[in-house]
């Protein structure tokens, strides 16, 4: 059982939803353009804002302060979504560039290769050497640091080095090392 202080925090948390759940879902789908989001968005920042009642209640304007979190979670979600479009165009998007007389066999072990590399080591060589991206590029393309980047790629080609030998590994990279 709840005491006086819980009972009317939670009264006040109540009557603060009900006035302003559809402004802040508005405010989501305006940012997003996703009407399903916007309403997932708007839950999951007045679910955050309850965490921190205290604080949104002693603001000076706490349907300000709502806004703020909608607008975060919101450039965070859109974000994500640049991020993995990013993801996905790298990944699926680009045909293949065609080559004469394509060494068959040195592509096939090549890939089984990249395939015993964990995922995160694989898309480090391969969006650096494949598809020569800077290691900036690299690491804004998958969410991690330029420090992840240069020793998982470094890590990923010691590990193609040792199952391909030097000649192949160098060659995939186009002799870069």
């Amino acid at each position: 059982m709840g005491t006086a202080v819980d009972d009317a925090a939670a009264a006040e948390f109540h009557d603060f939803f009900e006035r302003h759940y559809v402004e802040l879902a508005r405010l989501a789908h305006m940012l997003t353009g996703e009407k399903d989001a916007a309403d997932d968005l708007a839950a999951d920042a007045l679910v955050a804002l309850w965490n921190r009642w205290d604080r949104v209640r002693a603001a000076d304007h706490p349907a300000a302060y709502a806004r703020g979190v909608v607008a975060n979670m919101a450039r965070s979600r859109i974000r994500s979504a640049v991020r993995e479009r990013r993801r996905v165009a790298l990944f699926w998007g680009q045909r293949p560039e065609g080559v004469d007389d394509p060494d068959i066999p040195a592509v096939v072990d090549v890939q089984e290769a990249l395939r015993t590399l964990p995922f995160r080591k694989r898309a480090c060589v391969v969006l650096r050497h494949a598809f020569d991206l800077s290691e900036k590029d690299t690491a804004l393309t998958l969410g991690i640091s330029v420090g992840t980047v240069k020793s998982q790629t470094s890590k990923g080609m010691a590990e193609l080095q040792r199952l391909l030998g030097d000649r192949a590994a160098s060659q995939l990279v186009g002799g870069r090392q």
